[in-house]
């Protein structure tokens, strides 16, 4: 997985965080369960089998046990998990990245609740403290009960105060730094080009479906009036009259589809180059008819920067047809609809339980999770980097870090001789893409040190006029005063995008880095009981995975500082495209959970994946280890169970393919599988030669 923008994190976790589902963006792995079918439907569907079928035969969806490796890997190594696994009814999906992080929660969780209840010594983590000072004041639902709508009361009656547009014109940077909802998103992000520096990003605001195209669903009706409902309700609950609460409601729903109309789909957001369009400030400015960008500049960083670099020039060439003074209806209600649905998960249990319909619809979760789960999600996504590093000083063994990084290491030098003798590329750029895997920095368990972001962090107990709300609002105030201030300092290339208690892994294109958090490292992944071939096809294919991304069709672009630079021949350079459209069509409309996958949309991961693969296989030879067992591990790995509505949300906007092609697709390009299981062109497992894909 491509890294995560750490100042997102901050300022959209922290107080928008609504009804809290925990998930791990590393896998958005998606497979809803069903019943078992029977043996003989493979053999029926293997005599019938259509030649060359991507992802082998046999319903993925569907656990069959006594498939056979050579007819679908995925199914032989997984069926008897399918059929067992069940999803946990507060969640949408189990599967091995999902398993690991129950584990790792529950562990956190067990000792969060000792630290509070003063049965465990809090650990020498400076501002640990208020980490444990905030849980408390989370799992009190007893006081949340009885401040009810009190501690938002003052925010509200300051959006539903905004007179007219001019009033909106002066009261937007006020707005901005109390990080209230706005129809234009802001970030601070090293610069694509030169990724040494911080630049100011410009972008539009979420839309309330996942994805633009999630407007064309045949539910999208359906859901959008689940939503209607529930965000009047929950205006209704915070003392708005119902007639006012459904003028502002249908007002937002208005803006939102004049938002999606206007906006970039996952698809076309997915190919990086497409989210950088640097312009001067003053052409920037002048985009702007009605809306006093430059003065909202001015108050808000205190000064014009010299550029901004925009993610969505579409938006932006259209911004005057939505922040206007004939829009202010809509706008207004727009942001009183997106304050309420943000900040429900924060207040009282009533407030938790309206704001749920919307979310379990879209997810199928059937039940919330308990006040307790809760607390500690919200911990954690608050005190991330601290919680992090007390996983990692308790649960992570040095023997672990040094074993995991010999790994790393070894994987890294097979990578460069496969470089070293690739037959595609010319030595120019082979040398070039040597030195940037040379250069590359690897992370590895968890920091070791801790930001000093919470120090100046105050948690004020209800005691003295506290509430869970207003010390997590504190919060994101806090964090976007420092990523302003981000704009006048060097990039810090030590900082982790990722924190120790994740299970998840990932590239970071500017920095040019891969970091393996403590928490991914256990089995299935990888354990010192495991076979050398196991952790391979866990682990090692994990990390061939991430370094591969510096060689994807995004990573691609970066050279070894993380700036955007073109360090290809021409010739080399239409020769990899080539390639990325190979990878596109293999994996393009492949029919999967009664939709098609998008080649383009996941071709980054796919990219990833194939190398990753490729690269652990080649250390498996190297060491002479079991293949047999590397392959079953790399299948095992991306078993997952999921609502029917989590796999249809997640073909639509992630990037990352459905587990079961993960596994079989990219087997299936692999000649060692073929010489391992002994596949024959009869074989459900069978692609031919001339489909395959293989790039890294």
């Amino acid at each position: 997985m491509k890294k995560r923008s750490r100042i997102i994190a901050i300022l959209t976790a922290i107080i928008m965080s609504g009804s809290l589902v925990l998930t791990n963006t590393s896998n958005y792995l998606s497979q809803p369960v069903s019943a078992a079918t029977s043996k003989s439907k493979i053999n029926q569907h293997r005599s019938k089998q259509v030649k060359g079928k991507r992802g082998g035969i046999g319903n993925t969806l569907k656990p069959q046990i006594g498939t056979r490796p050579q007819d679908n890997l995925y199914l032989a190594v997984n069926s008897k998990w399918l059929k067992q696994a069940k999803i946990p009814v507060d969640g949408t999906r189990t599967g091995a990245f999902d398993e690991l992080s129950t584990k790792v929660n529950t562990e956190l969780s067990q000792d969060m609740a000792a630290f509070a209840n003063g049965k465990k010594p809090l650990p020498n983590i400076p501002n640990f403290a208020k980490a444990v000072a905030l849980y408390k004041q989370a799992r009190d639902m007893d006081q949340r009960n009885r401040d009810g709508a009190g501690p938002i009361k003052q925010d509200l009656a300051e959006l539903e105060d905004i007179k007219d547009f001019a009033d909106f014109n002066t009261k937007a940077t006020k707005l901005f730094n109390e990080t209230m909802p706005l129809p234009i998103g802001w970030d601070v992000e090293p610069d694509l080009k030169n990724a040494r520096k911080n630049d100011l990003y410009f972008g539009a605001a979420g839309t309330f479906l996942p994805d633009t195209t999630s407007y064309q669903d045949a539910n999208a009706k359906e859901l959008l009036d689940i939503f209607k409902k529930q965000s009047i309700n929950l205006l209704k609950l915070a003392g708005v009259s119902e007639a006012e609460a459904t003028t502002y409601v249908e007002n937002a729903l208005k803006f939102d589809s004049k938002i999606a109309q206007n906006t970039k789909s996952a698809e076309d957001s997915a190919e990086v180059t497409s989210n950088y369009h640097p312009m001067n400030v003053k052409d920037f400015e002048a985009k702007f008819s009605d809306f006093d960008m430059a003065g909202f500049l001015q108050r808000a960083i205190g000064k014009e920067p010299d550029q901004i670099i925009v993610t969505d020039p579409n938006f932006l060439n259209n911004v005057n047809k939505l922040l206007n003074k004939d829009n202010f209806a809509e706008i207004k209600g727009w942001m009183i609809v997106e304050f309420i649905n943000g900040v429900a998960g924060n207040l009282s249990q009533q407030f938790i339980d309206a704001s749920a319909p919307f979310a379990q619809a879209e997810s199928g979760q059937k039940e919330l999770s308990s006040t307790a789960k809760q607390a500690f999600a919200i911990t954690d996504s608050d005190y991330a980097d601290l919680i992090g590093e007390y996983y990692g000083q308790t649960y992570f063994g040095s023997a672990a870090k040094k074993d995991v990084t010999k790994i790393v290491k070894q994987i890294l030098k097979i990578y460069e001789h496969r470089l070293q003798k690739n037959k595609w590329l010319s030595k120019s750029t082979r040398q070039k893409a040597i030195a940037k895997l040379k250069t590359m920095k690897v992370k590895v368990g968890y920091p070791g040190d801790v930001t000093d972001f919470y120090d100046d962090i105050k948690v004020v107990p209800a005691s003295q006029g506290g509430s869970l709300y207003a010390n997590r609002k504190a919060m994101t105030i806090q964090a976007l005063k420092e990523s302003i201030l981000e704009l006048d300092e060097p990039v810090n290339r030590d900082d982790w995008y990722f924190t120790g208690d994740e299970v998840n892994a990932g590239y970071n294109d500017e920095q040019n880095d891969i970091t393996i958090p403590a928490a991914i490292l256990q089995a299935p992944f990888y354990s010192k009981k495991q076979s050398k071939a196991a952790n391979l096809g866990g682990i090692g294919a994990v990390i061939g995975h991430e370094i591969s991304h510096a060689f994807d069709n995004n990573g691609a672009k970066f050279d070894k500082y993380g700036s955007l630079h073109n360090w290809w021949t021409k010739k080399d350079h239409a020769a990899f495209n080539k390639r990325i459209k190979a990878e596109i069509k293999l994996f393009n409309g492949i029919k999967y959970g009664g939709k098609k996958v998008n080649g383009k949309l996941t071709v980054s991961e796919n990219i990833a994946d194939q190398g990753g693969l490729s690269v652990a296989i080649a250390a498996a030879k190297k060491d002479h280890v079991s293949l047999r067992e590397l392959f079953k591990n790399y299948a095992r790995i991306w078993r997952l169970k999921a609502s029917p509505e989590v796999t249809q949300g997640l073909l639509a906007t992630d990037v990352h393919s459905p587990n079961a092609l993960r596994a079989n697709v990219q087997v299936q390009c692999q000649p060692d599988f073929y010489k391992v299981f002994k596949v024959k062109k009869t074989d459900g497992m069978w692609l031919p030669p001339k489909k395959r894909v293989l790039i890294w």
